[in-house]
């Protein structure tokens, strides 16, 4: 990514918002800590410390994220649902998941419970964002069959550990972070940070087993296209 400074600056920040764009996106897509991404920008002559690029990092992935719903197609209303541990200060939580068949990230939620009331806390904001879908396939957690039947009646729900393959793969990238992490520090660090990583991965990594080397490359350029767009929104 050519990083090409023609946007003006955001006010009270030292850098150009080309530059803040960029780390963000190194940062997410690239699986790089803080130090990583420092040592990517002063290779460009870029000089800059790590404090700051994680500052830039929560400060403005959140807003990539929504650029990024806000912009994508209706997701196809047949959902995979499910949830899996992660350690925050030695104590389990629970980071819950959902994608639809195309395998984009709907929603995800760091929780720590794994009952009844976590299942339809998580399942009400699919439902509130998305309208009710046709079909639910989840694992054979007990916890989803009575939220899945109050707020969405009409949809068929199948529970088969063997149907949620597509959603097992969706919690990779997660696990890869974990391992450059070293663990999530706190509950909201989670949140915040996965809420943006999984859509920043949803525009930068398309199924590139599905594409030729022209379509992917066409793709790719296309997500750079909407990211310089996203940076130009940006705003202090």
């Amino acid at each position: 990514m050519n990083i090409p400074i023609d946007l003006p600056r955001l006010k009270g920040f030292r850098y150009p918002r080309e530059i803040i764009g960029y780390a963000v996106w190194a940062y997410h897509r690239l699986a790089l800590s803080t130090a990583d991404v420092e040592d990517l920008l002063a290779a460009r002559g870029v000089i800059v410390s790590r404090e700051a690029i994680r500052l830039w990092v929560n400060r403005f992935g959140q807003h990539f994220a929504n650029c990024i719903r806000r912009d994508r197609p209706r997701p196809n209303d047949k959902w995979h649902m499910d949830e899996v541990v992660i350690t925050i200060r030695g104590k389990k939580h629970w980071l819950w998941r959902a994608i639809d068949a195309d395998g984009d990230v709907l929603e995800i939620l760091v929780q720590t419970r794994r009952n009844a009331k976590a299942a339809k806390r998580f399942f009400q904001r699919l439902v509130s964002q998305f309208g009710e879908p046709r079909v639910v396939i989840t694992d054979k957690l007990r916890s989803y069959i009575k939220p899945v039947k109050a707020l969405a009646p009409n949809a068929d729900h199948r529970a088969h550990k063997g149907l949620n393959n597509a959603i097992e793969v969706s919690h990779r990238p997660t696990r890869k972070r974990e391992k450059i992490f070293g663990k999530f520090k706190s509950h909201r660090q989670a949140q915040r940070f996965l809420a943006a990583h999984d859509q920043i991965n949803l525009l930068f990594r398309p199924r590139r087993y599905q594409l030729n080397a022209t379509s992917y490359r066409h793709a790719r350029s296309d997500a750079f296209s909407l990211w310089a767009d996203y940076t130009a929104e940006m705003v202090a």
